[in-house]
């Protein structure tokens, strides 16, 4: 057991690392690496609503609506009204998020490029595999964990 705690700190001290200096790299060039997944998803995605944006990062909406507050502030994305809601906003990147975004994808690749340079393709393959094997477990705890939530809020409300 004592290994898997071992393997399991190592795994989040390089998550840590790695994404301190792709965040570090990133604002260098404009936009840290928590902005860069909004404008990544407008870029994407296309014009949607801020609840839309909130469900598929996993993001409090006021966390959202604080994030697209000061990328609207910056004239990164732009809300218009929704023609379908009047309630609700559309939010969409500008040209000038894309121009950011892409100016922050390069230092990120190529950082991301140097690091794993340490490993030949076989390791990198491996940990591929590896590591595809965790997430596919940590999907499987998640619906048991899911599936156990629900069940007992059904049998609350009975």
């Amino acid at each position: 057991m004592k290994k898997t705690f071992e393997v399991s700190d190592r795994l989040f001290e390089l998550y840590h690392r790695v994404h301190r200096l792709v965040n570090e790299s990133m604002t260098e060039e404009g936009v840290s690496l928590a902005r860069s997944k909004f404008l990544f998803f407008l870029s994407k995605l296309g014009p949607c609503r801020s609840t839309d944006i909130a469900c598929a990062l996993n993001f409090a909406p006021r966390t959202v609506t604080e994030a697209i507050d000061g990328l609207e502030r910056d004239r990164l994305v732009m809300r218009k009204p929704d023609p379908e809601d009047r309630r609700a906003k559309i939010v969409s990147i500008t040209e000038t998020g894309r121009v950011v975004l892409e100016a922050a994808e390069h230092p990120r690749k190529q950082l991301l490029e140097e690091i794993f340079s340490a490993l030949d393709d076989e390791e990198l393959d491996a940990l591929y595999g590896i590591v595809g094997k965790l997430v596919d477990r940590t999907d499987e705890i998640r619906k048991r964990k899911d599936g156990a939530e629900e069940a007992a809020q059904v049998a609350v409300a009975r």
